[in-house]
């Protein structure tokens, strides 16, 4: 369990980046946080890990205050994913930046090399093993960053904006993996502003703006919610538009409409209806 309470934080005393944040995020939950650039999304996460530290309020991590908290404990439960591979990755190859944070971790040798292994395979790396990190492409680096963070199977997983440089069967395959770990009982967060991907695989979205939580709740409702949007600077998910349109042809269509599976069944009942 993650815990926020009344949270503030600044650069340099000047720009302040969290303004007074609580926030509950309960072990086992999916979640997404999305808005504008400059919202306060990073500087959030990196609260749960312990890379930043609160100015003012507190954070509390599977019941314990972390100001009592080194960040290596810390990294013990919470993995990040940076949205820059470059301010993760160091070493010559992908296996050893795999297995940097499994060794650290207690691992031994055969213990490393086995999830190693699996996990580039997992993420579609299996030929990368020995290549450079940094002779890969952004999407493939981005990859390699995740991998050496799934590796170590941490109980929760904070991603800042992993769908940046990947394809859609990337995307596809990174959220089953996803969902994989959420249903093993891991906690996921994203940052993100790939609206569909949110609408498609997450149950709970956090909308920021301007260092503070305009909404948070069920996705469908966050996200099909103008006032909010607008504020966060996002724009409607496509379906929510699709139904839209439809209504104003269907008087039975809902305007609140977001994913795949809404505009399916709406169809259907039109086409029974026919």
């Amino acid at each position: 369990m993650i815990i926020l309470e009344d949270v503030e934080y600044s650069y340099d005393g000047i720009y302040t980046a969290l303004r007074g944040v609580t926030l509950q995020v309960d072990r086992g939950e999916s979640v997404a946080i999305m808005g504008t650039n400059g919202a306060g999304k990073t500087t959030l996460i990196k609260h749960f890990n312990g890379l930043l530290r609160p100015q003012a309020g507190n954070v509390f991590l599977e019941g314990k205050d972390t100001s009592q908290m080194s960040v290596a404990e810390m990294a013990k439960i919470v993995g990040l994913v940076f949205q820059n591979p470059d301010h993760q990755l160091f070493l010559e190859s992908c296996k050893k930046e795999i297995a940097f944070g499994l060794k650290n971790l207690g691992f031994t040798q055969e213990e490393a090399e086995e999830r190693c292994d699996q996990t580039l395979s997992r993420l579609g790396l299996e030929g990368f093993a020995e290549r450079s990190p940094f002779a890969l492409s952004g999407g493939e680096r981005k990859r390699v960053a995740l991998a050496s963070v799934l590796a170590t199977e941490p109980d929760v997983l904070a991603l800042d904006e992993p769908t940046i440089g990947q394809d859609a069967r990337q995307k596809e395959s990174l959220a089953r993996m996803l969902m994989e770990m959420n249903k093993k009982g891991r906690t996921v967060i994203v940052v993100t502003h790939d609206i569909e991907f949110v609408i498609e695989h997450f149950p709970r979205t956090i909308a920021m703006s301007d260092g503070q939580i305009v909404a948070d709740g069920d996705t469908s409702s966050v996200l099909t919610h103008e006032e909010v949007l607008e504020r966060c600077s996002l724009t409607l998910p496509q379906m929510t538009q699709a139904a839209k349109a439809l209504r104003h042809r269907f008087d039975n269509v809902s305007d609140r409409l977001a994913s795949l599976s809404d505009i399916e069944s709406i169809a259907t009942t039109l086409l029974e209806g026919a």
